[in-house]
């Protein structure tokens, strides 16, 4: 039935398109717009995570019992800036590790230079200490089993304001959970960006559609204590933080993976350095800063998530002054709640 529906919806953007209305150019552009985001949103529902994961793939699982400092070498290592953990004691899934976890020993521990020497002790399963005495958020636990649609996984994923989400099956023998996999937002946008076709009706412009974050938006110098944006990040709840000059053009970018570096450089007492010197650690694997303007078209967007590993969009003008930011996040909502 989904695909009857979205062959439907398909005649009917060729139809549109192919129709030329004096005077109601914009209005077509509005509906076949419309007609795919509806199209797109069929094609979540008609597939499953498991659709999403290609035919062969690594997925590197941690026990809780594993020294913090040991789990970071293992991303590190490996390339890796997330992992699901596992409780060997229970059998069950016991949540997903990612760059949140570091900033909140970073924190922990600047703020308590009395425990550092505790640091090269503390378990994985010892963060929950950690956090709960920061006060914030626990080990992200959400997860979806991987027959559920596709469109499930990203719902579950926007409600809980989270950037992944991990596949967990059940043996159906022995009831015990298996992890499967990892799945997200850029994974599913690009799934999205090389099977719907529809992706190149999206004309309409991004100032339009209301998905740009720009009158709350965090910034900072390379001068700026690197502390006060690993502070951000933590607050804010984001996963980077745009680096502007004197005149406010956009330069950079410190991301919250960017703090796995720190650590690794053993910086858990000295975060006096700037932002300029932090970045001086990043890996060569940096992927890069991306820009739009409020003309760009959301096919265009979604044609660079196509051809780039992609994790945001700054939003400048014409002089590179930063004007705001499109998340994946941003995106995958409107596709999912939008265009109704």
């Amino acid at each position: 039935m989904l695909n009857a529906t979205n062959n439907v919806i398909q005649d009917t953007i060729n139809a549109t398109a192919a129709t030329t209305i004096t005077g109601n150019k914009e209005q077509n552009i509005q509906l076949e717009q419309k007609l795919a985001i509806q199209s797109i949103r069929n094609f979540l529902k008609s597939k499953t995570s498991y659709d999403v994961l290609p035919v062969s793939y690594r997925l590197i699982v941690l026990d809780t019992s594993l020294l913090v400092k040991k789990s970071l070498n293992i991303l590190l290592q490996n390339n890796i800036v997330s992992a699901p953990l596992w409780d060997a004691k229970t059998s069950k899934f016991a949540g997903l590790l990612t760059s949140t976890d570091f900033i909140n020993v970073i924190q922990y521990y600047f703020c308590n230079p009395d425990k550092f020497d505790l640091i090269d002790k503390l378990q994985l399963n010892g963060l929950k200490d950690i956090e709960k005495c920061l006060g914030v958020p626990s080990l992200d636990q959400g997860s979806i089993h991987p027959f559920k649609p596709l469109y499930d996984a990203c719902v579950k994923m926007i409600e809980s304001r989270s950037r992944r989400i991990p596949l967990i099956d059940q043996d159906e023998e022995t009831q015990r959970e298996i992890i499967v996999s990892v799945l997200t937002q850029y994974r599913i946008l690009k799934f999205v960006s090389l099977n719907c076709r529809e992706t190149r009706f999206l004309k309409r412009k991004i100032r339009e559609l209301n998905i740009v974050t720009d009158a709350s938006i965090d910034s900072c110098y390379m001068t700026t204590p690197v502390i006060d944006v690993i502070q951000m990040l933590s607050t804010r709840g984001v996963s980077s933080v745009p680096i502007i000059d004197e005149h406010g053009r956009l330069v950079n970018v410190y991301e919250a993976v960017d703090v796995l570096g720190l650590i690794k450089g053993g910086i858990y007492n000295d975060l006096s350095l700037s932002v300029g010197e932090a970045l001086m650690r990043r890996g060569d694997d940096f992927e890069g800063v991306y820009t739009c303007t409020v003309e760009d078209k959301l096919s265009t967007i979604m044609d660079t998530i196509r051809k780039a590993r992609v994790h945001r969009f700054f939003v400048v003008d014409g002089s590179g002054l930063l004007q705001g930011v499109i998340t994946l996040s941003d995106i995958l909502k409107y596709i999912l709640f939008e265009e109704n």
